[in-house]
């Protein structure tokens, strides 16, 4: 007779339905794990302000550096070229402790030398004085012209194309009478001077003086010595 089989128990645990409280629980639960902790702001403190680093002390120097600077830098805008060198040379040479000075003064200094080989040489015969006080005049400096002319009479007074300049020179300025001097000078010593006067317009501020028509009639100069031809 065949034995009966006892039925086999089901090992498999049976799982019961998680209530939905139980999944809120848990959920809130982590979400305060994760989140972080408030902390309490910082009490604020007031700020201090620090107060500005003093200047420092400058050397007595430093304030004659400057001013040495300060004398090359004027020269340099009258163009004075030669002048303005001479004092960044001594700023370079006698106060190399003063670096702020130092890149300025070389850089100003290189443009001096630089000015002073493109201008042309200084005139040093009264020949080149004169022609120099011509280009002055057609330039509007009459003071320079002035200058030029001087120098030059001072050297050959019997220049008579200096005279003759230094009455055109003279008359733009208004010096009626030292300009007539200067003709009557410069007829003297050369007498084609006389045809010249005549029709220069550079003498037109002279023309119309009481004197000026005497002046043409000035007769040579005795001991007058024949006039180099113009260019």
């Amino acid at each position: 007779m065949a034995k009966q089989r006892r039925p086999v128990k089901s090992t498999a645990r049976t799982t019961r339905p998680v209530k939905r409280t139980q999944i809120r629980k848990k959920t809130a639960t982590k979400a305060a794990a994760v989140r972080p902790k408030r902390t309490a702001a910082p009490s604020r403190q007031p700020v201090e302000i620090q107060p500005p680093a003093p200047a420092p002390v400058r050397k007595p120097g430093f304030y004659e550096a400057v001013a040495v600077y300060e004398r090359g830098v004027q020269a340099l805008q009258r163009h004075d070229f030669q002048a303005a060198a001479g004092f960044f040379r001594t700023v370079l040479e006698r106060y190399p402790e003063e670096r702020e000075l130092l890149e300025r003064a070389r850089l100003y200094l290189r443009v001096c030398e630089r000015e002073t080989l493109r201008a042309p040489s200084a005139p040093k015969t009264p020949a080149e004085r004169v022609y120099a006080a011509t280009v002055a005049l057609n330039s509007g400096d009459h003071a320079g012209a002035l200058d030029h002319l001087q120098r030059a009479l001072g050297e050959d007074p019997e220049s008579d194309h200096a005279h003759y300049i230094m009455a055109v020179a003279l008359g733009m300025r208004g010096r009626v009478d030292e300009s007539l001097d200067h003709l009557r000078r410069a007829i003297g010593l050369n007498p084609e001077n006389r045809a010249l006067a005549r029709q220069d317009p550079d003498l037109e501020a002279i023309r119309d003086h009481e004197s000026f028509r005497s002046v043409l009639d000035t007769p040579a100069s005795p001991n007058r010595r024949r006039p180099a031809r113009r260019r």
